[in-house]
């Protein structure tokens, strides 16, 4: 196979009081500056004060990637501890209001505020982006184009957002209902090539409604700054090693459909309205639903799904190495994702009399503790 199939992993999280559990809402200015000086350009700012962005450099393997992730995590939790703060990876905040937070300082910060208004400023939430290094550019259209079906089981295995501004929203992944309300996001239509692609992208860059093609925040979308295929569907994972996981199939996902390139097959190409609509089912249950299976027109339920799609890649994940990342799909399915958890925590917690939001405190505890489990 002549694409090498380097992993890059980017993470988003919230910093939070220990006391108030509530978001903290403008970090020590000294924060930042340590973070960078120990971790350097890997360490970000993100949109608002209460949040952070790491990324892994170019990982040859699924296990690399884990490393480095492990040591960001820690660092910067360390780190977080010393200023009073704590570190928590979960695509929303229990309760903390977004009205409340205050935007990071900086031009590009105030560009965004500027051009996206109410839509920016309520994106009090975090994901997880997977980059898989494609050289040659059609085979990321190609990719993208199969992968999509796919999204919605990405989704269901890493949702983190139950909770908004307090209330159960009857959701796994509220963030996305969040996240949608901005522009060029969601399912991307099928495209026939790279040079389509960058002739829709550049059709709105020419009329002055975009910059470049990193504002276009599709579910999955050819990096603007890489050779990558970028997956960005994901909420972000409270435990690493559910990352990882997702993270792997990711990566053998794509090298499986590079292989079906090889004997001239594909996998089936769906429209986008009916891989959106396993999107939203992805959304609203995670993994204790079920998704319509397209090429069957049944909706069977997601452990079923997860067994075939685990033995459909399973060859794939042993040439890469990260087998047992893959078979570790199931564990997700047995103690649930983090929003499981999350609803766990607080159902038992408010059956007991407690108020809920001490119960929601509660749940942040857990969310703090589980980010830097295993580390």
């Amino acid at each position: 196979m002549d694409e090498a199939l380097t992993i890059g992993v980017e993470e988003e999280y919230l910093l939070v009081n220990p006391e108030t559990r509530a978001a903290v809402k403008n970090p020590p200015k000294g924060f930042m500056n340590i973070c960078r000086e120990r971790i350097g350009e890997r360490v970000t700012p993100e949109f608002l004060r209460c949040q952070i962005e790491i990324a892994t450099g170019i990982c040859a393997t699924v296990g690399e990637a884990r490393a480095e992730i492990a040591d960001l995590r820690g660092t910067i939790a360390k780190i977080a501890k010393d200023h009073d703060m704590r570190l928590m990876a979960a695509s929303t905040h229990p309760f903390t209001p977004w009205k409340t937070q205050q935007a990071t300082e900086g031009d590009r910060y105030e560009r965004l505020d500027a051009d996206m208004q109410g839509a920016i400023r309520r994106m009090m939430i975090c994901g997880m982006h997977v980059h898989i290094r494609l050289e040659n550019p059609e085979h990321r259209i190609d990719v993208q184009n199969q992968m999509r079906y796919f999204l919605p089981h990405m989704l269901a295995l890493t949702t983190s957002s139950p909770f908004w501004e307090g209330r159960q929203m009857g959701m796994k992944s509220y963030r996305l209902s969040v996240f949608d309300g901005m522009p060029r996001t969601g399912i991307p239509e099928e495209l026939d090539s790279f040079g389509e692609y960058e002739r829709l992208i550049n059709t709105i860059i020419k009329a002055g409604a975009i910059e470049d093609s990193s504002k276009i925040w599709w579910d999955i979308r050819p990096s603007a700054k890489f050779p990558t295929l970028e997956m960005r569907v994901c909420d972000i994972c409270t435990r690493l090693e559910d990352a990882m996981t997702v993270a792997a199939i990711y990566q053998s996902l794509t090298r499986r459909i590079l292989r079906l390139k090889e004997t001239n097959m594909k996998w089936r190409v769906y429209p986008a309205f009916l891989i959106e609509e396993n999107r939203w089912m992805a959304q609203r249950h995670g993994v204790t639903g079920g998704l319509i299976d397209l090429g069957r027109g049944d909706v069977v339920p997601f452990p079923d799904l997860l067994e075939e799609l685990i033995e459909w890649v399973a060859e794939d994940a042993q040439a890469l190495g990260c087998l047992d990342e893959v078979y570790r799909a199931r564990d997700i399915l047995r103690y649930g994702s983090s929003a499981c958890r999350q609803l766990n925590t607080y159902e038992a917690e408010t059956a007991k009399g407690i108020r809920k939001r001490e119960a929601l405190k509660l749940v942040v505890d857990q969310l703090v503790a589980e980010t830097v489990e295993g580390l």
